[in-house]
């Protein structure tokens, strides 16, 4: 096992533990390997009942996947290994959505992009104050993948949508209400919550005896708006929708949406909401994550990703230009590219 990741049986649990809090316990390669590794001895191991997944110590449950990686190989050799990179993790994701025993996810801290991947199929998934959790790839010129498509598409009332063209942070009491948390605790709490489990308690009664009730979730307030602004498949239609209400009085929320939405990447906001619309009529993840790796491959190497980690990661000066500049600028013809099957002996498939 790999020291960014700490795997160890306690009782009749095995846990999983991240381990890189330098940078908020983002997922390596190695890492996903190792997960997967340990994820199939112990389903193996009639003694393991369930498995829990955590972070070590630091401010972070997981902030996603392994940025400079994907950035290397998008500029260095064709996103030969941002492809394979791909590849391992959306096979832990998919693991993780087929496990034969429970699964409980504590997302006690910033949960994004590869840490809603390994989060998202628990059975449990449990918010904190300390939860941040999002979506943020179309600011880098990504979508959200590791299963993002799935789930997102599957919220209700286009909060997913919302989600995915924004890149909105949510914290524990909004992943309750939205339904990406299943229980909310103290942070405090966790330490007796996963002594209990590993002493062999049933799971949801001891997340259901030590849950509170999450402060009101800021998010609900504006759940109309969401639905009436995010209910179309195209960003005009969104954008459209968002610039008539914010050039009215009160129209302060759709004015502050609208400048998030024109800062992002008008091509990863156009493949997100083709991603969303497409995942809602396939039968099985594994199917989306077929999709999300043909997506993931080639955006890689497509100009904005490069460009997007320049400008939020590396120079810092948040000030990316997309290429192509306007919504206009990418085309149905663009998107059928993308999302075009590849070669049968390139296409991803489960462990």
């Amino acid at each position: 096992m790999t020291d960014e990741l700490l795997t160890r049986r306690e009782g009749a649990l095995g846990v999983i533990a991240l381990n890189r809090p330098k940078a908020i316990h983002a997922l390596t390669q190695g890492m996903c390997t190792a997960m997967s590794a340990a994820l199939t001895e112990w389903e193996n191991d009639p003694a393991v009942k369930a498995v829990t997944i955590e972070h070590a110590e630091g401010r972070g449950f997981c902030s996603g996947g392994d940025i400079n990686l994907l950035r290397q190989s998008a500029l260095t050799d064709g996103g030969e290994a941002g492809r394979r990179f791909f590849f391992d993790e959306y096979q832990l994701n998919h693991q993780l959505f087929t496990y034969a025993k429970p699964v409980v996810a504590f997302m006690d801290g910033i949960t994004m992009g590869g840490g809603v991947g390994i989060s998202q199929p628990a059975q449990f998934r449990v918010a904190t104050e300390n939860t941040r959790f999002a979506m943020p790839e179309t600011g880098i010129g990504l979508f959200p993948d590791v299963g993002g498509g799935w789930y997102l598409s599957r919220l209700d009332g286009r909060v997913g949508q919302f989600m995915a063209l924004t890149g909105a942070r949510l914290d524990g009491a909004e992943c309750l209400w939205a339904g990406l948390a299943t229980h909310y605790l103290p942070a405090e709490a966790l330490p007796e919550a996963k002594a209990r489990i590993a002493a062999g308690e049933d799971i949801a009664a001891v997340l259901a005896s030590l849950a509170v009730t999450p402060p009101e979730p800021k998010i609900a307030a504006h759940a109309g708006d969401i639905r009436k602004h995010f209910a179309f498949d195209t960003l005009e239609q969104v954008l459209a929708s968002l610039e008539s209400d914010a050039s009215e009085d009160g129209g302060e929320w759709a004015a502050k949406e609208l400048t998030t939405l024109r800062s992002k990447s008008p091509q990863a906001c156009k493949v997100s909401l083709r991603q969303l619309e497409t995942s809602l009529g396939l039968e099985t993840f594994a199917q989306n994550m077929t999709m999300e790796y043909r997506l993931g491959g080639r955006v890689l190497v497509l100009p904005d990703f490069a460009e997007g980690v320049r400008a939020v990661i590396v120079d810092k000066d948040q000030n990316p230009q997309w290429n192509p500049a306007t919504p206009e600028g990418v085309t149905e013809e663009m998107l059928d590219a993308i999302f075009a099957p590849l070669a049968l002996e390139e296409e991803w498939k489960p462990l």
